[in-house]
């Protein structure tokens, strides 16, 4: 680096930690050098507008500071989310649609309620009975629920079989371990806690009813081989052997978000892939944990479309400016949740810091569904899942590539596109 010039991904490492001055949360995880964090928790605290401004000098420093082009690439997406959020949090107007671009790199509409319908008429294929479907929803969903004093010893199974999996087609270091906590009172089902050296705290909450058919998708996204997966690679390859001091962090409402939430909402495809149910099924039928895996896919794949529900109430919140018993009726027509469920969902997508997050399950998801099922017909899912994990991909790269590839998804992209997931928890 020539003499006077800025380092700019440590500048960055610093504006970000910055951030959690200001909005408590905004770092996810640090694994950095901890005397940096310490200098800058010595700083007199920052203004959201000096935020802003580091954000515009560190984008300008960006086209001379003779970076690789992806490493510049990822910077830049970073730090136009940054910029963003500086002056969200200073006060400034910002349209909710120009707010998820800036962090995301992704435009969001409404969802279309024909697509819901058919979800629904699929649903009612599938679970026949008396009542509305929304009451045989609940009672398949209630029939799925694990006791809470099993919990633990579920995601212990699941966990174990999981890493199995990912040890052998992905590949882990020798000493990563994921330590599991069971909390209560959390806003959100499941948390990957990344405190480097290849060591993960994940926290699964017990208030909330956990379902057989839930739990593999709960653990693949939290562990292997997502959140827990991606953190340790990135570490080992990005930051240890490729000396990229920005990847020490991890900063919400950034592309990277997108990213890690879609890779990790594709968790159980990757490590799994079609026929996930039977399996989940049986790893949970050793511990006398019983239920019908096969329905439980065929289930979660028809109603996999609803999720685009939640982002619908944020837009309608935010963009529209719809009435929140508007929002409400939406939620529980088109999600088939009580009302009860619907107002706490409000909860999260009316939270300053995390209204747009709803967006990084929603597109993440779809987006890098329809990547790997665009890949070449001879590359194995694990090949093209293995650059998630690795690279420093970003939504707008992957969207390039998109639209460049001419290859046709064969089978397996197909099952990858139709696949039903949970929505993931935050974090």
């Amino acid at each position: 680096m020539a003499a006077g010039a800025v380092d700019v991904p440590l500048e960055y490492v610093r504006l970000g930690l910055r951030f959690d001055r200001v909005e408590a949360g905004f770092v996810d995880a640090y694994t950095g050098d901890p005397r940096l964090r310490a200098q800058v928790l010595d700083e007199p605290a920052p203004t959201p507008a000096q935020l802003r401004d580091q954000a515009r000098a560190l984008l300008r420093e960006l086209d001379s500071a003779r970076l690789a082009a992806d490493r510049a690439e990822y910077l830049r997406g970073q730090l136009v989310g940054l910029e963003c959020s500086a002056r969200k949090i200073g006060g400034e107007p910002v349209g909710f649609v120009e707010e998820v671009k800036a962090y995301f790199q992704v435009d969001v509409e409404l969802g279309d309620p024909a697509t819901y319908a058919a979800a629904h008429a699929e649903l009612v294929r599938l679970l026949p009975g008396q009542g509305s479907l929304a009451e045989r929803y609940a009672a398949h969903r209630r029939r799925e629920e694990c006791p809470p004093d099993r919990l633990e010893a579920a995601v212990h199974a699941l966990s174990s079989a999981l890493r199995d999996r990912v040890r052998g087609r992905y590949g882990l270091p020798e000493t990563e371990t994921v330590r599991y906590e069971v909390v209560t009172d959390k806003p959100w089902s499941g948390f990957n806690y990344y405190e480097g050296d290849f060591r993960s705290r994940v926290a699964i909450n017990a208030d909330l009813p956990h379902r057989l058919g839930q739990l593999p998708h709960l653990v693949a996204h939290e562990s292997y081989p997502g959140h827990h997966t991606e953190h340790c690679r990135k570490e080992l390859g990005l930051v240890a052997r490729d000396g990229r001091t920005e990847h020490t962090v991890f900063l919400v409402n950034t592309p990277e978000c997108l990213m890690a939430e879609g890779l990790a909402d594709l968790g159980v495809e990757a490590a799994v892939g079609t026929g996930w149910g039977a399996w989940s099924a049986e790893v949970l039928g050793d511990l006398g944990l019983h239920f019908d895996g096969e329905l439980a896919e065929r289930v979660a794949a028809a109603a996999a479309p609803l999720n685009r529900v939640r982002q619908d109430a944020a837009l309608m919140l935010h963009d529209r400016g719809a009435d929140v018993d508007d929002v409400v009726a939406h939620l529980q027509r088109w999600s088939l949740v009580s009302r009860e469920r619907a107002t706490q969902q409000l909860r999260f997508l009316t939270d300053p810091l995390w209204r747009a997050y709803i967006s990084t399950y929603v597109e993440g998801y779809e987006l890098l569904a329809r990547w790997l099922g665009a890949r070449p017909a001879a590359q194995p899912v694990a090949d093209r899942f293995l650059r998630l994990l690795d690279e420093p991909l970003t939504p707008a790269r992957v969207t390039a590539e998109l639209a460049g590839s001419t290859a046709t998804a064969g089978a397996a992209g197909t099952s990858l596109g139709a696949s039903g997931r949970v929505p993931g928890p935050v974090g």
